[in-house]
């Protein structure tokens, strides 16, 4: 028995019950073992007790992260008691496990500028300009999903991996960049454009939304709040139509349940084909979401994801059922 497949026997109840912790995780929510009790249960046990998610304080992961918090342990020594329990026997750290390095880590890292948290105030800028539930942008945040900069004298948001490896910047007063000729967008020097934002966590959930841009990327987040999703849900984005799936994010998103929320104009349409066949061609089970005919509260068309945070309440049953 290899490591994957120790983790894949060893579910995170019967570590809990191995551990005595408090509590009961057969409840989804439930309050977390590791805190004092709040008011409101915010930790949840999911994809058939392998992963978990404390919305609480932004923590999430497998068997191995939920063992390392509940005991204090160094990563090799819980993949080691991991291994044990499983009865698998002694771990050996050198030997391949079936699923490659989980990110790009042979290319060098761009030289990315100095980032920050932002502020309160800055996210609810950023939640009232793009029309999002706060809890979406302090979500994102929590996760090193969004980030905030001082880029070229204007204060910026980013969204970025949460490794550095990509990154793409927006001013937070919503208008264009001078350097740029109007285009509001720019991805960071030196970045992975093609690895796609979210793909590192998609790993512990069995769906995913696959948006294209940062917007949508927020938008994402905003529908899987208020769907109360968390548990099951991992929004992903691409940085890009013309962008193809890198290869080294492909395996995090096979076996996957995927939905393609692509813009909703010529290049979207072929991005969301071209994804469609590099997903379907790993095992996932894929579908695209259409925005023909759906309406904005003005009246105006849904272009993307981030307009049907504004969707017109004639249409707002078409979103009912929409996440995958």
């Amino acid at each position: 028995m290899n490591l994957d497949d120790a983790k894949h026997a060893l579910r995170i109840p019967d570590v809990w019950a191995h551990l005595n912790l408090p509590g009961d995780c057969r409840k989804n929510p439930c309050h977390s073992p590791f805190y004092e009790r709040t008011s409101k249960p915010s930790f949840s046990v999911f994809n058939d007790g392998r992963a978990f998610n404390d919305l609480r304080t932004g923590q999430r992961g497998s068997v191995i992260d939920f063992l390392m918090l509940a005991t204090g342990l160094s990563r090799q020594a819980a993949c080691q008691k991991v291994m044990e329990l499983a009865g698998g026997g002694k771990w050996d750290a050198t030997a391949p496990t079936r699923r490659p390095a989980p990110a790009p880590q042979a290319r060098k890292k761009p030289e990315l500028p100095p980032m920050d948290n932002g502020t309160e105030s800055e996210m609810r800028q950023l939640a009232e300009l793009r029309s999002l539930d706060f809890r979406a942008v302090f979500l994102a945040r929590s996760l090193d999903l969004l980030r905030f900069a001082n880029l070229r004298g204007h204060r910026a948001w980013i969204v970025t991996d949460g490794d550095g490896f990509n990154a793409q910047a927006r001013r937070l007063d919503g208008k264009p960049w001078e350097h740029l000729d109007g285009a509001k967008s720019f991805t960071l020097p030196g970045c992975w454009a093609g690895f796609p934002l979210g793909a590192a966590q998609a790993e512990n959930y069995p769906a995913v939304m696959l948006c294209e841009g940062g917007p949508d990327f927020l938008a994402a987040f905003h529908f899987i709040v208020r769907a109360d999703r968390l548990a099951d849900v991992c929004p992903v984005a691409m940085l890009g139509a013309n962008q193809r799936i890198h290869e080294a994010a492909l395996p995090m998103l096979a076996g996957k349940r995927v939905t393609i929320y692509a813009h909703a104009d010529d290049a979207g349409k072929r991005g969301a084909e071209r994804w469609f066949a590099q997903l379907h061609g790993i095992g996932a089970t894929v579908e695209k979401f259409d925005f023909t005919g759906l309406r904005k509260a003005d009246g105006s068309p849904v272009k993307d994801l981030n307009d049907c945070t504004q969707i017109h309440p004639d249409d707002a049953a078409e979103l009912e059922d929409f996440l995958p």
